[in-house]
């Protein structure tokens, strides 16, 4: 019960944390870190935060990556969600799906599990940040569906990750 209270009162400072922050530069598109345009201001209608236009920052950045067995979702990837979050909470008929996957160590439940609780994590995170619950809707592809093909270390890391995707309304 304890384990489950400070969870709880984690994401809820993440959350809390994450909203405090006003503005998120948007200029460099790969990595939100530019000096730019800030928040949503006029970035709609340059196709800035467009997640059907191949250049927008919410088209290049829709990954969380997390560590080995592992669902926390780092306080690096803050940013990204709460990008995310401040457009579905400006666009409240978008809506997502979030894809939970895992590298290819462990057995398929276990996986499936595990990108359940990853998607899950990121689906928590966004609703925090203001996005609707009925927005989003989520999956696990547990190992099935892999970004890196491989079997080192560095593929095992690219496929456990939560992806954002948008659907067409």
């Amino acid at each position: 019960m304890k384990l489950r209270i400070f969870k709880t009162l984690s994401v809820l400072t993440l959350g809390l944390g994450l909203a405090a922050c006003s503005t998120v530069s948007l200029d460099d598109s790969a990595t939100g870190t530019g000096s730019g345009a800030s928040g949503m201001g006029g970035a709609a209608g340059s196709g800035v935060m467009d997640p059907f236009n191949p250049s927008s920052v919410l088209s290049k950045n829709r990954s969380v990556y997390f560590e080995f067995n592992s669902y926390t979702v780092s306080s690096q990837y803050g940013d990204l969600v709460s990008t995310h979050a401040r457009y579905l909470t400006n666009n409240p008929k978008q809506k997502i799906m979030i894809e939970g996957n895992t590298d290819a160590i462990g057995g398929t439940e276990y996986n499936l599990a595990l990108g359940n609780r990853r998607a899950e994590a990121v689906r928590s995170n966004l609703t925090l940040l203001g996005a609707q619950d009925a927005q989003i809707e989520t999956i696990s592809f547990g190992k099935e569906k892999p970004k890196a093909l491989g079997d080192t270390e560095a593929d095992y890391a690219e496929n456990r990750r939560a992806d954002i995707v948008y659907l067409r309304p």
